[in-house]
């Protein structure tokens, strides 16, 4: 426990010190490019478990896919401009096809054939569409020159990430100290109604605390009543995010989703 934590902290650390650095930045390619990298790297292990657990699928679709979806929703942000509206709709319509003409290369092997499209598609929404959330939020309330990121939006962002992180490490701390009763235990072992106690309250000490800095910054969150809502139904999203990623590993019979960032 004592060596997880330690990589686990590393990594967390390692993180934020990216995340701070861009976050001074402003520079619009600085996020965008963060996100897009992650999402890179997300795309990459997700289709490294399918293909370790046997799973049929389509890894270089998958990629490229995640590649060409943030390349174009990045072009508008990039040149001040709003996405287009049909965007999202497109892509996702472009991956089923794609998987679905893919498979037709394919001999029929009953639910394998199908599992294989569904695979692509689940990878392409649950990654690289729902992460882009993160690079919308940074124009959402105010549209900077082409080239920056608003405070508002930087604020925003950042706002998001500490309620979400801070949940995670708060369940992690008070279900390593004192975690007794299992939450869901033929999900995830690991996961306490303790943990679930402590992800509540890290998650209010985050977002409060920052609204509380950051008044101005972060005036689109209205008044401290809204912030209390939303910290609690981000912890609520953010544990259920987590047990989410923990059926995907337990499906894939996999220890851990990912082996670039420890945690």
């Amino acid at each position: 426990k004592a060596r997880v934590f330690a990589r686990r902290t590393a990594s967390t650390v390692f993180l934020w010190g990216l995340v701070t650095a861009i976050f001074v930045s402003h520079w619009s390619w600085a996020y965008l490019g963060l996100i897009a990298v992650l999402i890179l790297i997300a795309t990459i292990e997700y289709f490294a478990m399918l293909r370790t657990a046997k799973v049929a699928c389509f890894p270089r679709f998958g990629i490229v896919a995640a590649v060409a979806y943030c390349a174009a929703l990045h072009w508008y942000f990039l040149n001040g401009k709003p996405p287009h509206p049909d965007l999202d709709a497109f892509a996702v319509f472009a991956v089923l096809a794609g998987s679905f003409t893919l498979q037709l290369r394919q001999p029929i092997r009953g639910l394998e054939s199908l599992l294989s499209v569904a695979a692509n598609v689940l990878g392409f929404v649950y990654i690289a569409v729902l992460f882009n959330f993160a690079a919308r939020l940074l124009f959402v309330v105010e549209n900077p020159a082409p080239g920056t990121i608003g405070d508002q939006g930087a604020f925003l962002l950042l706002w998001l990430l500490a309620v979400t992180k801070f949940t995670d490490m708060g369940a992690y701390l008070v279900g390593s100290l004192i975690g007794r009763h299992k939450m869901i235990p033929h999900v995830s072992p690991g996961k306490t109604w303790e943990g679930f106690g402590g992800a509540l309250f890290f998650s209010q000490l985050a977002g409060i605390g920052l609204f509380l800095a950051f008044p101005t910054q972060l005036a689109a969150l209205g008044h401290l009543g809204h912030v209390v809502t939303l910290g609690v139904l981000l912890a609520l999203l953010a544990v259920v995010g987590d047990l989410a990623e923990s059926i995907v590993k337990r499906a894939l019979d996999a220890k851990d989703s990912g082996q670039m960032l420890p945690g």
